[in-house]
């Protein structure tokens, strides 16, 4: 029996709503347990990867110490006492910040990126593989002079340090990732083939016109389908792709300069020619060249496409038109937008500068690549434009089994095996054809396939016949392609060259160097001088002129050499005072060589000009001045949409309130604009009704071109192409009407009915997408690598040249990739920015710390001189021999 006492200190039964309560808040618990751990956990598997910045680190290999400062955006200067240290620590901080896209691109250019992301790639490795690139590296490696090789195999050496030191997750959070479905990859050693194979990535980014080449070939086949005649096809295809308007817009070389003769015996610091018989040898003759049997097109998708607005502006002033009284060099490559940005910055000084250690370079450099690409050592600055020079031809071959007519004869067919290795599947054997232009791409790609299919059509618009396959030979017809790339060259040579060059004639040795990709070389001196040179391995071409593919079996259509630099467009302080470059047409017609038909069509170059010219008359010019003018906004066809749509009726309040926008518009593509949004809807609904919307539909890629195709047509209301039958359109008012309409249709939907609230730069936003799984369609992972979006301002074939597809998105998809502009008189008050950041390690501080001011145009003080990078350090590495 239990007392009244016991009973009270008896504990009370919790209630049911109380044991509730509890166990939830066990369970509430046991998850912020797991959720707090699981955070941890991702946070440890995150920075693992983030570099050492600070301290000292011993590594095996240094001959003595070297010094890594690093300001607030993670961009290092590195200073060693000799150049393979200088290079093997470039080697080793690249690794540190950019090791997976190091991998995964030396992956892409030997195609093997099938070995990291499994059956998906395969067809693609099957593309790259066939290019060859890796083999082309290989050759150019081994024909290298003792000195650049032994800046290469430096650069490797610290790469593959900072592997010895960590694996998996520790060198990227990709690694983790990748992890997940590939556990058995690991990165192997570094080699110096990997570095310079990455040039030919390059050069396949700015290859030039085939795409154009292609395009006008699918069209003479589709105008003859269509019972077209000969002359019919002709003319449309030279109101589709019109002549460069030499009378509107300028040429990057009005006059060429007299400049004493390159002395070829005179080597620019720290390169030596190669002596050897059989190597390659200098380009400033005419260079003998021979036919490559590993080569084939890339897969775009992986290495980057020409798509619009690729390109690049440049412009040199000289002191004659500045403040300062000394050049003023501004660059901005126009590249497609990746994460990270493909630049990486970086300064590269030797302790003392002689010639033993030459380099007190600064500037842009390629993750995976030694030295600086675009930038400024102590006396010279450089910067680069696509030279859009036409280097890429397609030929028609005949094939009879494994052999090819050649001349009247039959030759055998080149061919090699490769074998491409898949992560978590069968090997995949792959067979490569080349003929002696290079390799046989139909049946690789829809529309080289089409090509071969019906190669009549594009022959005879080049003015060329296709003979009928005779019975007797059973012939088929192949495509195959001739590109410049594909010949081993000096370029991984150049960029040191270049690096070290004191004067114009230095200069002017490098850009002999240059050979591929084709670039237009702008220079400025301390001395005040300024300059241009047409670099790069320009054919020579026979009987054809590449606008159209040619017979293969003819041997008068074959290139017949390169053309001799000497007689290469150069231009030396020249009496306007500056030099403008942005893919327009180098010189006139009347050069004494042909260099192409599909020019940039000079929107940007005449903008720059112009804004040089009535800002110098004003007052002398500015750096300040030079960065305005790279932010320049102005669409060049959005000022005559604003006259055309003038005497236009649209039907509707909305239509007619959206028109009105126009009125007031200053053609300025401002993020902010509501009329900038409207036009450029405008302007993709117009183009897409006149050509694509049509029972044929005609191409609408490159911006340019169709600025002056549809200008043209804004001056003949009458011409047939404002009917389409298919839209119910008779003409160019009903056309414009039409357009307009739906223009206001399509932004309504995205921003609303209200018109005064419509922006251009949310429309035009960019989001940065990884190049790896940034695209993998899994959210969670996309979300931890990709960035934005950010609202942007300019537009396709602006100076602010960030391009969008039309007929596919307004969104931003080519971009200044960086943006720099020099001064002269002072290296310090220089100023630079690219697209993300120096890190490429996902939520690091410097992974996208660039992107912002990026949008806006604002650009971070460039510090070179030892006092400003020493005021400019936030962290110290030094970099010790081992032991």
């Amino acid at each position: 029996m239990t007392t009244d006492s016991q009973a009270s200190a008896a504990p009370a039964r919790p209630s049911l709503g109380v044991r509730i309560g509890r166990i939830a808040f066990l369970v509430v618990a046991a998850v912020v347990v797991v959720a707090v751990a699981a955070a941890f956990f991702v946070t440890w598997t995150i920075q693992r990867s983030f570099p050492q910045t600070a301290g000292t680190l011993e590594l095996d290999g240094l001959q003595a110490e070297v010094t890594v400062q690093r300001d607030a955006r993670g961009i290092p200067t590195i200073t060693a006492d000799s150049t393979d240290d200088l290079f093997y620590a470039q080697g080793f901080v690249h690794a540190q910040d950019r090791f997976f896209e190091m991998d995964f691109r030396r992956h892409v250019t030997a195609g093997r990126v099938a070995e990291m992301f499994g059956e998906s790639q395969a067809a693609t490795d099957a593309f790259l593989r066939t290019l060859g690139w890796r083999d082309v590296a290989e050759a150019e490696v081994e024909a290298m002079d003792d000195t650049t090789r032994g800046y290469y195999e430096a650069y490797a050496d610290g790469v593959n340090a900072y592997l010895a030191s960590r694996s998996g997750a520790e060198l990227s959070l990709e690694y983790a990732v990748l992890g997940i479905q590939n556990p058995d990859y690991a990165p192997e050693p570094w080699e110096p083939a990997d570095s310079v194979a990455w040039l030919k990535a390059m050069a396949w980014d700015l290859r030039g016109n085939i795409e154009n080449e292609t395009e006008r070939s699918l069209l003479a086949a589709e105008s003859s389908e269509a019972d077209e005649t000969t002359t019919e096809t002709g003319d449309l295809l030279a109101q589709l792709y019109p002549d460069y308007p030499f009378d509107e817009n300028p040429v990057i070389v009005p006059k060429i300069s007299t400049v004493p003769t390159l002395d070829t015996g005179a080597e620019p610091a720290a390169y030596t020619l190669p002596e050897t018989e059989g190597q390659i040898q200098q380009a400033t003759t005419t260079i003998e060249w021979t036919e490559t049997s590993s080569v084939i097109e890339a897969a775009s998708e992986l290495v980057g496409d020409v798509g619009e607005g690729i390109g690049s502006n440049s412009w040199v002033v000289s002191g004659d038109l500045t403040e300062s009284g000394a050049p003023l060099l501004a660059n901005d490559p126009h590249l497609g937008a990746s994460l990270p940005s493909v630049w990486y910055q970086v300064q590269l000084t030797c302790s003392t500068v002689d010639d033993d250690c030459p380099f007190d370079v600064s500037g842009f450099s390629f993750s995976g690549l030694p030295g600086i690409v675009i930038g400024h050592n102590s006396q010279v600055a450089w910067g680069f434009t696509n030279l859009t020079t036409d280097v890429t031809d397609l030929y028609v071959e005949r094939v009879v089994g494994d052999e090819y007519w050649r001349d009247g004869k039959l030759v055998p067919l080149e061919q090699r095996t490769e074998t491409i290795k898949v992560a978590g599947s069968d090997d995949i054997e792959l067979t490569i054809r080349s003929t002696v232009h290079g390799p046989i791409i139909s049946g690789l790609t829809d529309d080289f396939t089409a090509i071969a299919d019906d190669p009549a059509p594009a022959l005879d618009a080049g003015g060329a016949t296709t003979p009928a396959p005779g019975a007797e030979d059973d012939a088929e017809y192949a495509v195959s392609l001739r590109w410049t790339a594909l010949d081993p060259g000096t370029t991984a040579t150049a960029i040191f060259a270049l690096g070290t060059a004191q004067d114009f004639e230095d200069f002017r040795y490098a850009a002999s160097l240059f050979d591929v990709p084709a670039q237009n070389l702008i220079y400025a001196d301390t001395e005040g001088n300024i300059g241009y040179q047409t670099p790069g391995r320009l054919p020579i071409r026979g009987a054809g002129d590449g606008w159209m593919p040619q017979p293969g079996w003819d041997s008068s259509y074959d290139w017949t050499g390169y053309i001799p630099f000497e007689e290469l467009p150069v231009s030396y302080n020249p009496s306007s005072g500056y030099i403008v470059t942005a893919n327009n047409a180098i010189v006139a017609d009347d050069y004494s060589y042909f260099l192409s038909r599909d020019w940039d069509y000079g929107y940007r170059a005449a903008r720059i000009a112009h804004l040089i010219e009535r800002r110098a008359a004003a007052a002398p010019l500015t750096a300040q001045d030079m960065r305005d003018i790279q932010m320049d906004n102005e669409m060049w066809i959005g000022k005559h949409l604003v006259t055309v749509m003038g005497d236009v009726e649209v039907s509707g309040a909305g239509p007619k309130d959206a028109v009105e926008l126009l009125t007031t518009w200053d053609a300025q593509n401002s993020a902010s604009s509501a009329a900038a949004a409207y036009a450029n809807v405008l302007w993709s609904n117009l183009v897409q009704n006149i050509f694509a919307e049509r029972e044929q539909p005609l191409p609408i890629d490159g911006q340019g071109r169709l600025f002056t195709v549809v200008a043209d047509l804004f001056e003949d209301p009458s011409d047939p192409l404002w009917t389409n039958t298919a839209l119910g359109v008779d003409g160019m008012d009903s056309m414009l009407k039409l357009s307009a309409e739906q223009a206001y249709e399509e932004l309504s939907a995205l921003q609303g009915e209200d018109v005064l609230r419509w922006n251009w730069g949310d429309l035009h936003a960019i989001t940065l997408t990884s190049d790896t799984l940034g695209s993998s369609g899994i959210a969670p992972i996309e979300a931890l690598f990709n960035r934005g979006p950010f609202p942007v301002g300019g537009g396709a074939s602006v100076v602010n040249a960030t391009g969008w597809a039309l007929g596919v998105s307004y969104a931003t998809t080519t971009v200044p990739s960086m943006r720099m502009v020099v001064d002269l008189s002072d290296f310090d008050a220089s100023t630079w920015n690219h697209l993300t950041g120096a890190s490429g390690h996902a939520f690091h501080a410097n992974y996208t710390d660039q992107t912002e001011d990026w949008a806006a145009g604002v650009q971070t003080p460039w510090a070179f001189t030892e006092k400003a990078v020493t005021g400019a350090t936030v962290d110290t590495l030094v970099l010790t021999p081992a032991g």
